[in-house]
């Protein structure tokens, strides 16, 4: 198992995490009923995706 030689100073440790970072996820509008949908999802409400069914809702 790897053992450092040498303390990681915090700023060097900072630099390498900078792409550690949350995101907020890319919410639009269903193209169909208009209801808030996350991108690249099948809307939850209607079942649509991109303009056509994609899972058959009973309604």
């Amino acid at each position: 198992m790897a053992h450092p030689k040498h303390k990681v100073s915090s700023t060097r440790r900072d630099k390498r995490r900078t792409h550690y970072k949350a995101e907020v996820p890319t919410v639009v509008a269903c193209s169909n009923c208009g209801s808030p949908v996350l991108y690249h999802r099948v809307c939850p409400e209607c079942g649509f995706y991109r303009g056509k069914v994609a899972i058959d809702k009973a309604e």
